[in-house]
């Protein structure tokens, strides 16, 4: 019995190419059930007339669906659905399976605190004044090489690296650049026993906590600091004493007495971007020796700074051993990648590696591969190049436009990173004024989630130039302003 080309409907307006989706139209068919094994598929020539498509765009789908089975050509007679195509369930679904009867409220152990989430709209893309952190802008980034690395990393001569279940073991390729090339750069010499590849820092971090944490140990953060590992903290049950940062970042004295892990951001301070002075750096480390505990350096954005000479990391300082190194990709490369990793003494690598077996095995092969080849090949340090060029350009027109503006509340930081700490005068509410800029097509980022809960704070937001065109910064700088002097003139009223 032969299917009628009415049978198909192309949808114009959906995703890839032609191809793909006249193959996904067939897939879904197959798999649904509608199409029976043995059922003569249209001839290419109908169902293209039909589609309204070229004869070869149907011919080279029917030929990709014999390749796996879907369809078998039989000479001139035509295309079949094969007998060994993917069947249907052989029983009928259920249309509902209802709501649980069991109490989850119960069953459910330590619960997993609700993420400090960074308000922000998930269409970012679509306003036209998108000051967002941390995305990747597409003109910087190297669509090109990365994809030739991508299918480089999936050739048949890296089907091992590909395929196999590498247990704990990670990536040799991406360990030796790191190794070789990433940690010179901040004055840290490792061997690869004492790297282990994460998934992004959030997971380092992650791993930190759970290994050098209990309910009886006393973490210090930054105040404010990265909402995600206070999240983390939270999660341990250990004890968190939030720090207040200043113009030189943690200060060591302030630390107090019985802390087990301080986790810091020296080299660029989350948010406030200032830079903890060399000094501070090696009174932090003295003290860490005396006292015995554990640093934890998250060294995000090292690469963005616009000065020929960087501040060295704290780990490249640590002559007792006490500092554990946390670097990631995601801000140079893109944060979907989720790649990270860790630099620390071989006892605390092994007991990571062994924590981190029980919950992912390993990155992704292909990720790792890829990143190695980008990476190795001179790609990763071409495009750091450009975009720390592209972001100066913006920065000093970020700035240009905020004197313009008449906006002085910038915290003042060392020159890189790709953002500006904000304060906004009295009685500014900064989640308000999010909400009411975005009508204005602006996207800025409150930071109240920057924060502990003991000490709230509503006046500050982060102003990033990462994801905006330079052309575009003056004119959303001038709506932030005039919104800002709006609501402050309605505080002042009040």
């Amino acid at each position: 019995m032969a299917i009628p080309a009415e049978s198909f409907f192309l949808d114009r307006d959906g995703e890839g190419t032609l191809q793909h989706r006249i193959k996904r139209m067939m897939v879904e068919g197959i798999l649904s059930g509608r199409f029976r094994p043995g059922e003569r598929m249209p001839s290419s020539r109908a169902l293209a007339r039909h589609l309204g498509v070229s004869r070869i765009t149907v011919t080279i789908a029917y030929t990709d669906l014999v390749a796996d089975d879907y369809l078998v050509a039989q000479g001139r007679s035509g295309y079949y659905v094969s007998e060994g195509a993917p069947a249907a369930p052989s029983f009928e679904l259920p249309r509902d399976h209802g709501d649980s009867t069991l109490d989850w409220a119960r069953l459910i152990g330590p619960r997993a605190h609700r993420p400090s989430r960074i308000d922000r709209p998930v269409d970012w893309q679509g306003y036209a004044y998108p000051f967002i952190y941390g995305q990747t802008d597409p003109k910087l980034f190297d669509h090109q090489n990365w994809r030739l690395c991508a299918l480089q990393a999936v050739s048949q001569r890296e089907f091992d690296a590909l395929t196999s279940d590498h247990y704990e073991r990670d990536d040799p390729k991406l360990v030796e650049y790191i190794v070789r090339q990433i940690l010179p750069r901040r004055g840290i010499r490792a061997g690869p026993e004492n790297v282990l590849v994460t998934m992004g820092a959030q997971n380092a971090l992650w791993l930190c906590a759970q290994l050098l944490l209990t309910q009886r140990r006393t973490a210090v953060i930054e105040n404010p600091g990265y909402p995600g590992l206070r999240d983390i903290l939270r999660q341990t049950r250990c004890h968190v004493r939030p720090v207040t940062v200043d113009d030189g970042g943690l200060p060591p004295e302030a630390l107090g007495a019985g802390v087990d892990v301080v986790f810091v951001t020296p080299s660029h301070h989350c948010p406030t971007n200032v830079t903890m002075p060399l000094e501070r750096r090696r009174a932090l480390l003295a003290r860490a020796a005396e006292q015995g505990f554990v640093v934890v350096e998250d060294d995000y954005e090292f690469e963005l700074s616009f000065d020929r000479s960087t501040s060295p990391a704290l780990k490249s300082l640590d002559g007792a051993g006490c500092v554990i190194y946390v670097g990631s990709f995601s801000k140079s490369l893109f944060p979907g990648l989720r790649l990270g990793y860790v630099v620390a003494p071989v006892a605390f690598v092994q007991e990571a590696r062994a924590l981190r077996s029980t919950v992912l095995r390993h990155p992704p092969g292909l990720i790792q591969r890829t990143a190695a080849y980008f990476l190795s090949l001179g790609h990763y340090d071409a495009q750091i190049n450009r975009m720390r060029k592209t972001y100066q350009r913006r920065r000093q027109t970020m700035e240009a436009a905020l004197e313009e503006a008449g906006l002085s509340g910038a915290t003042r930081a060392g020159a890189g990173g790709s953002c500006f700490w904000m304060e906004a005068p009295a009685g500014v509410d900064t989640d308000d004024l999010a909400r009411g800029l975005r009508d204005k097509g602006v996207v800025i980022e409150p930071g109240h989630a920057f924060f502990a809960p003991e000490t709230p704070d509503w006046r500050h937001f982060r102003l990033a130039y990462s994801s905006i065109p330079s052309a575009r910064i003056r004119r959303g700088v001038q709506l932030i302003a005039d919104a800002m002097a709006d609501a402050a003139a309605r505080a002042a009223v009040a």
